[in-house]
C-alpha cells in the first residue's frame, strides 16, 4: 500500500480483491491493514416461485427421487433431462421448509429457475433451457450431485 493516510483507499487494492472474488467464486473478503479495514462482498440472488402459487403438495411427488416414468430408461439420455452444470449440492427451494421452486407436473417458462446448486458457498439457479412440463425430479433436497448428473426431466 502507498504512505496516504489510513482513510484513504488504494483503488487498485480494491480492484485486485474484486477481481480475486470472480475468480475463486467467494461472495466476499475481507482485509486488515493497519487501521484500514475494507470488506469487499457481492450479492448473491436466487429467483424464488411465488409462494402463494403452490399451497400443498403430495410428499410422495416431492420427495420421489426416482419416478415411474424416469426407472424405465437412462434418465441421463433423455432428451429432456436438464443436467448439472456443476458439482455441489441441489437444493429444490429457496431456504428450509420454503415452497420447492417445482413439482412434478409443473409447466415452466424458458429461464425460470427449477431448483439450485450450491458450491462453494454460492447458490446458483439452475434455468429451465426451455418451456416444458417437469416430469421427473431426479434429486432430493441437499443431495450432492455431479457435473453432468441429469437433475430433472422437461418435456
Amino acid at each position: 500500500m502507498n504512505d496516504k493516510k489510513s482513510t484513504s483507499i488504494d483503488p487498485d487494492l480494491v480492484r485486485d480483491l474484486a477481481s480475486i472474488l470472480n475468480d475463486t467464486g467467494l461472495s466476499e473478503i475481507e482485509v486488515e491493514h493497519g487501521e484500514l479495514r475494507l470488506r469487499l462482498a457481492r450479492t448473491l440472488t436466487v429467483a424464488a416461485a411465488p409462494a402463494a402459487v403452490h399451497v400443498a403438495a403430495p410428499a410422495p411427488v416431492a420427495s420421489a427421487p426416482n419416478p415411474p416414468a424416469a426407472a424405465n430408461a437412462d434418465p441421463a439420455k433423455h432428451p429432456g433431462a436438464v443436467p448439472s452444470p456443476m458439482v455441489g449440492t441441489a437444493y429444490l427451494a429457496a431456504e428450509p421448509g420454503a415452497a420447492p421452486f417445482v413439482k412434478v407436473g409443473d409447466s415452466v417458462a424458458a429461464g425460470q429457475t427449477l431448483m439450485v446448486v450450491e458450491a462453494m458457498k454460492t447458490f446458483n439457479p439452475i434455468p429451465a433451457p426451455r418451456a416444458g412440463k417437469v416430469t421427473a425430479i431426479l434429486v432430493a433436497d441437499a443431495q450432492p450431485v455431479e457435473f453432468g448428473e441429469p437433475l430433472l426431466i422437461l418435456e
